[in-house]
């Protein structure tokens, strides 16, 4: 069964779950969750909320909250939206603001009632990492300069020409069947040392990458392409590997890779 047909299996199975709690898309995976078909099978249901976790999908690809049905969409500051960590950011549907009222759960720094009164206001209920959102509002201007359109259009074309460089050099994708449009990971070859390569890449190259996590790591190497990157960020990435695998013994084609993103990255010009 794939992920749709288990969500809807278990909604059917137990009519009294209160929550579906899952990610857009999840970085140590690379992979992108469906969350408009899930949304789809939540929306009608009152007294259960779909909680999405968009830290690495919003700001990176289109994710219309009251289109879908989504109720509760959290994200960060840290990832696509520029920032150094420390903001966290929440919305939440009609249906999930009457779930709100009527809680009874003790809270105090997470009074989302308290939060709602006091914007109201123009002010928060406690002390807000003022440096923060002030750099937020400066990029949320640069977002909209641009327009939602190019931003979508540009991280698309970012995830595709990354996957197409390292698809044009052999290695095969961490998440080929839904791949997220925020990151991309893929396998290295057996031979290679995940570990190496990365520290390598750091620390005698200048150029930083993410490696696997738990039964990953040491196996794979993953690419952000999310936020404040452009055309250029991605061809120092793919040739940079390209250069790592041949220090590592790798047999590559030098420069495949690259050309292979040159041919994405320039749909955009």
């Amino acid at each position: 069964m794939g992920l749709v047909a288990d969500v809807k299996a278990h909604l059917d199975k137990n009519k009294n779950i209160k929550g579906v709690l899952i990610q857009g898309s999840e970085t140590s995976t690379a992979v992108a969750h469906p969350i408009e078909e899930i949304a789809k099978l939540v929306k009608n249901m009152d007294e259960t909320l779909l909680v999405v976790d968009g830290i690495t999908a919003l700001g990176v690809t289109d994710i219309p909250m009251d289109e879908w049905g989504i109720d509760v969409l959290l994200t960060g500051s840290q990832k696509a939206l520029m920032l150094p960590p420390g903001l966290a950011l929440i919305a939440l549907s009609e249906k999930a603001w009457r779930f709100c009222e009527r809680t009874k759960t003790p809270g105090f720094y997470f009074n989302l009632k308290a939060e709602r009164k006091n914007l109201k206001d123009n002010t928060t209920a406690y002390t807000p990492a003022v440096s923060l959102i002030i750099g937020l509002h400066k990029v949320l201007e640069m977002i909209f300069e641009d327009g939602l359109a190019k931003m979508f259009a540009d991280n698309d074309r970012f995830a595709r020409a990354t996957r197409a460089g390292f698809k044009a050099l052999g290695l095969k994708l961490l998440a080929p069947d839904s791949p997220a449009t925020s990151v991309t990971g893929v396998y290295l070859p057996e031979s290679v040392d995940g570990g190496k390569l990365v520290k390598w890449l750091r620390d005698d190259f200048g150029v930083t990458f993410a490696g696997g996590q738990d039964q990953l790591k040491g196996k794979i190497i993953r690419v952000s392409h999310m936020g404040y990157v452009d055309s250029a960020d991605i061809l120092i990435a793919i040739g940079s590997i390209e250069m790592g695998l041949k220090k590592f013994g790798y047999n590559i084609e030098m420069g495949k890779g690259v050309a292979a993103a040159q041919e994405v990255l320039l749909e955009g010009y």
